[in-house]
């Protein structure tokens, strides 16, 4: 039988930033700094939602660049 050698754990595993729950940090920032994250096809979010959303993303930054 074959034990596998013992590896060392490497000192920059500590460094690894820790896994964040993405919406509850879209919350959070909602509620303490009111900005909103939402995606224009977020699928909580109704036809007439989702064109709201578009809009106003192409009123305030413009539309898809074509390079």
């Amino acid at each position: 039988m074959k034990i596998p050698p013992h590896r060392y754990p490497s000192p920059l595993g500590r460094c690894q930033p820790e896994i964040m729950d993405v919406e509850t940090t879209k919350r959070d920032g909602w509620q303490e700094q009111h900005i909103l994250v939402v995606s224009g096809d977020d699928s909580r979010l109704d036809f007439v939602e989702r064109e709201f959303i578009r809009r106003l993303g192409n009123r305030l930054y413009g539309g898809k660049r074509h390079e």
